[in-house]
């Protein structure tokens, strides 16, 4: 990990954000989220847009069809000491 360099700007992200962030890198639509989740396309969208909260079962289903693990889903925000960064 001695590659490891932080990021010289960082910006605050909600939780909704980073399911829509996440989706659009793996270049997913709501609707094919929605077909790899079972979660509805109008409850993903008001997910992304702060209306619905995400709960820690959706954010395990978004998790494993977005590979990743739920807590960067729940806690985007959440500061990593740089000694124990992956």
């Amino acid at each position: 990990m001695k590659n490891f360099r932080p990021a010289k700007e960082r910006i605050e992200v909600s939780v909704g954000e980073s399911v829509r962030i996440l989706r659009e890198l793996q270049e997913l639509s709501q609707s094919q989220l929605s077909e790899l989740t079972g979660i509805p396309q109008a409850t993903i969208s008001a997910i992304e847009n702060g209306r619905v909260n995400l709960g820690v079962e959706r954010a395990k289903t978004f998790a494993r069809a977005l590979n990743c693990h739920p807590a960067v889903l729940v806690f985007p925000g959440w500061e990593v000491p740089l000694e124990h960064a992956a």
